[in-house]
């Protein structure tokens, strides 16, 4: 690594910090250097509140040595007045002869206008240093504003033979298979403190009775998103009655009442770009989809879908509902005690 790309690694180091936390902003790190020392650094921490070059300019104690500093930061600082006042006049303010930039920002409200406007007053910008790097970080930000749709996880759970659970119904109030360890599960809870909503179908809601919440771990819990076409998941579900925000996908009503609304949707056959469509218009970043196989199996037939995540325990079953098929990139096996997680992308 050369020196710039040394710095821009501490970016995203800070800027990973904040995952989880400043959705639908993206995730920004920011470092001032001088004279080759780390003199102040900061991240975007909430939505909301202050952005990450402003919160290393702040913590720089000497602002005298500003205008002899490089600031680096790993996505284009913003030209226009959202929450906050835009980050290129601070800068400009400051005196600060060169910055650093990983990523150029895709919001319509930014997108080379910050970059413009510091040239414009006369400092020096560099561009592109670790960028494929920047865009994994902010991978969510980039598909939400490319592709005009949140980014998708699949996650699921399956036995060793390839079967998610038992074949069951409504009527029998079998719970449903435990297949992963305590560790997996915590983890899990971890990955929905990271997203912006989770998403199940009907069959997994009616059966299974989640609460789709992030208990096992310290963080916010994701909004929660069912798809019901004709309202079949009864009334005295834990998702209906626990006070946490939900959204109910049908063929029938549209309306909200206390902490649930009913959205509906035009074609329950082909719902997956519409759903998307929708969140995307209602500023939902990224969600986490958890089943069940058939929900899985619509959106990976749809080609909609970022990332796959799936434990696979040592249980054997011999026959159940078979876990979805899909073609993917295998980026990462890791094993948790017994459960081994994969990680995919879509090719």
């Amino acid at each position: 690594m050369n020196q710039h790309e040394i710095y821009m690694q501490r970016c995203l180091e800070l800027a990973a910090l904040g995952l989880g936390n400043t959705a639908p902003n993206p995730l920004v790190g920011s470092i001032i250097v001088h004279q080759n020392q780390i003199i102040g650094e900061g991240y975007h921490q909430q939505y909301g509140e202050a952005h990450a070059e402003v919160n290393a300019i702040n913590s720089v104690e000497n602002k005298a040595l500003l205008a002899e500093s490089t600031l680096y930061v790993n996505l284009e600082p913003c030209a226009h007045h959202g929450k906050t006042p835009p980050c290129a006049d601070l800068i400009i303010a400051h005196n600060i002869p060169q910055v650093v930039i990983c990523n150029r920002d895709p919001f319509h409200a930014v997108d080379g206008k910050g970059i413009e406007r510091l040239q414009a007053a006369g400092i020096e910008v560099i561009t592109g240093v670790l960028e494929d790097e920047g865009r994994q970080v902010n991978k969510r930000f980039f598909t939400f504003h490319e592709q005009k749709r949140p980014y998708i996880i699949l996650k699921w759970a399956e036995t060793a033979d390839g079967y998610l659970d038992y074949i069951r119904i409504a009527d029998d109030n079998e719970k449903p298979l435990k297949i992963s360890n305590e560790q997996s599960s915590t983890l899990v809870h971890k990955w929905r403190t990271e997203e912006a909503a989770i998403l199940v179908g009907r069959r997994t809601a009616e059966l299974d009775n989640p609460s789709l919440t992030a208990r096992l771990w310290p963080g916010k819990n994701p909004l929660r998103l069912v798809i019901d076409p004709q309202l079949e998941v009864p009334e005295d579900s834990a998702m209906y009655n626990d006070g946490q925000p939900t959204w109910v996908f049908n063929a029938l009503r549209e309306y909200c009442e206390r902490e649930v609304c009913f959205v509906k949707i035009n074609d329950p056959a082909t719902f997956e770009l519409e759903i998307m469509q929708y969140l995307h218009q209602q500023n939902i970043q990224s969600v986490i989809i958890e089943g069940g196989a058939n929900t899985l199996h619509r959106f990976i037939q749809a080609g909609i879908w970022d990332e796959a995540r799936i434990i696979t325990g040592n249980l054997r079953i011999g026959d159940g509902l078979a876990a979805p098929r899909f073609t993917g990139k295998l980026n990462d096996t890791i094993f948790i005690d017994k459960d081994k997680l994969e990680l995919y992308t879509r090719l």
